[in-house]
């Protein structure tokens, strides 16, 4: 008899990647872009030079993964709040596929807007 066959590894996965780059990415760049560059503490980078960057595909890429994975963490984990803190796993198709669809949603739109640079 074969085992049933699951999809969760994968979504574990993208929870854990998703949570190392919002741990050790986004907060790099929420301070410079966030505090440093406003409060001039440093010059902040010209519109022109960061549009240049942002063209080059493995730029691309890096935003691309900064912007999808930490969505597959919020999905994964604001689906597991759900489901244990108000206790609606007699939903479950309903919020699975609500919470994962936002994040693949913002991931398409990420994919779509970096393609258009």
């Amino acid at each position: 008899m074969e085992a049933k066959k699951s999809h969760e590894p994968i979504f574990w996965t993208l929870f854990s990647a998703g949570g190392v780059v919002a741990a050790l990415l986004l907060p790099v760049h929420l301070f410079i872009f966030g505090m440093a560059v406003p409060l001039h503490w440093i010059h902040g980078p010209a519109y022109n030079l960061l549009l240049s960057l942002a063209q080059m595909p493995i730029a691309r890429l890096y935003l691309f993964v900064m912007c999808s994975l930490p969505l597959f963490h919020f999905a994964h984990r604001f689906r597991y709040t759900l489901y244990d803190g108000l206790q609606i796993k007699h939903l479950n198709e309903v919020v699975f596929a609500s919470c994962y669809g936002i994040a693949v949603l913002g991931t398409v739109a990420a994919g779509w807007l970096l393609w258009r640079i």
